[in-house]
């Protein structure tokens, strides 16, 4: 059956289902924002325990990336995602999930050559833009402060 690319794409047209635009954005919103409200709530839990407002952030990060790798291996973060979408792209959770399931999905290639190996396909590419940056940027710095 040959199509041209117009009949195609009015074949796409009437088969696609419309999106719920509002809401996706609400429950995008509502699971960003809990996700967010979550991290506030154990940085005010662990600076009650005693630990500075910088060492609770780190706990705070921490504590969300086991968060997110371990939901992300119950299969549970995926599924969150699917309801919630870009909510669940709040920088370090996503992250999270970003670096965890291309290692899950490898590990049957071997320790080195697929959990390691697929680890970086997507830290690489942000590891080496943020070393790169850093580098500049102190250049930038000892160059300003010299003159």
């Amino acid at each position: 059956m040959e199509m041209s690319n117009q009949e195609y794409q009015a074949y796409v047209k009437a088969k696609a289902q419309p999106s719920p635009l509002w809401k996706d954005l609400a429950w995008a919103f509502c699971v960003g924002g809990g996700i967010c409200m979550g991290g506030q709530g154990l940085s005010n839990l662990y600076q009650s325990l005693g630990l500075s407002r910088e060492d609770a952030s780190a706990w705070v990060s921490i504590t969300l990336i086991v968060l997110a790798s371990a939901l992300t291996g119950l299969g549970v973060f995926d599924d969150l995602a699917k309801r919630a979408g870009a909510g669940t792209l709040v920088p370090i959770t996503g992250f999270s999930n970003a670096m965890t399931s291309p290692a899950l999905e490898f590990k049957s290639e071997g320790f080195v050559t697929g959990t390691g190996a697929k680890l970086f396909t997507v830290a690489g590419p942000v590891l080496a833009y943020g070393i790169g940056a850093s580098v500049v940027y102190g250049l930038v710095l000892t160059v300003l402060r010299s003159a």
